[in-house]
């Protein structure tokens, strides 16, 4: 079995890209539109090149899906699904809460998964039978846990941004959710995962996701003992949507999500 060996590298790497970015950061970045309209920069692009060169060194056999770079084939049987900046806005406006994103994906499973929050140095990573582990400021591993509030009414709902609710079409959804939490933050992207599965928000909900913004979430939340699914509840990282959650809050935002019909 490979798993260890490329969860030593998914580490290493995303912490390598993750302090690459840094070197652009607050710097008052150029970037450009892409044809979605999300914006890209020369440190995306760096990040994901550094990741993809070390993937391709160490385990040539191996698929890539990037979201800069899309996708390289591969024999193994492992696909490895890189974010090299989520939250690209958040570092351009020069806010710390965006992250470097390495999962692996093995037979429609992703076993592996690293989110590291480089403008925090501020790590969580997992791998499947063996737990999730946060890290701070290159610290020892602590296991992470997420919350164990059973009640919606006491719990941080966080989020991307509001607007993409209403994207989807499921605006009413976001204003459920907000009602149902004690407190809602848009504190999202990967970093939104992280708060979760660190037990520091009960809820994160996107409404629309691409798989590189979701591969590397799928072990570390359900290693820490909570659940990531998509809207209808099934757990995939596929589906353009999802939830990060503990599995007593899971019917609570189930309630709410299964009301729209799914993206694909």
């Amino acid at each position: 079995m490979a798993l260890p060996s490329r969860l030593d590298l998914a580490i290493e790497i995303a912490r390598r890209a993750g302090k690459l970015t840094l070197e652009h950061f607050q710097r008052g970045i150029a970037f450009e539109r892409k044809s979605d309209d999300s914006p890209v920069t020369v440190a995306d692009r760096a990040a994901e090149q550094l990741l993809r060169e070390a993937v391709r060194h160490a385990f040539p056999d191996d698929a890539i899906i990037g979201e800069e770079f899309g996708e390289h084939e591969g024999t193994s049987g492992y696909t490895w699904i890189f974010d090299p900046i989520d939250g690209t806005k958040s570092f351009i406006s020069g806010v710390p809460l965006y992250g470097t994103m390495v999962g692996v994906q093995h037979e429609g499973r992703c076993p592996i998964g690293v989110v590291y929050i480089p403008g925090l140095d501020e790590m969580i990573y997992a791998s499947t039978g063996n737990g999730a582990w946060h890290v701070k400021n290159g610290g020892e591993p602590v296991a992470a846990k997420v919350s164990d509030c059973s009640d919606m009414n006491d719990t941080l709902f966080v989020t991307s941004q509001v607007d993409t609710f209403a994207e989807r079409g499921a605006g009413d959804a976001y204003l459920e959710l907000e009602k149902k939490a004690y407190i809602t933050r848009t504190w999202g992207d990967c970093y939104g995962y992280l708060l979760v599965a660190t037990g520091r928000a009960g809820v994160m909900v996107d409404p629309m996701m691409n798989i590189w913004d979701a591969a590397a979430v799928q072990p570390i939340m359900e290693e820490a003992g909570g659940v990531f699914v998509d809207w209808q509840g099934n757990p995939k990282v596929d589906s353009g949507d999802g939830i990060g959650t503990t599995k007593t809050l899971l019917p609570h935002v189930l309630e709410v999500t299964r009301k729209f019909p799914p993206l694909s």
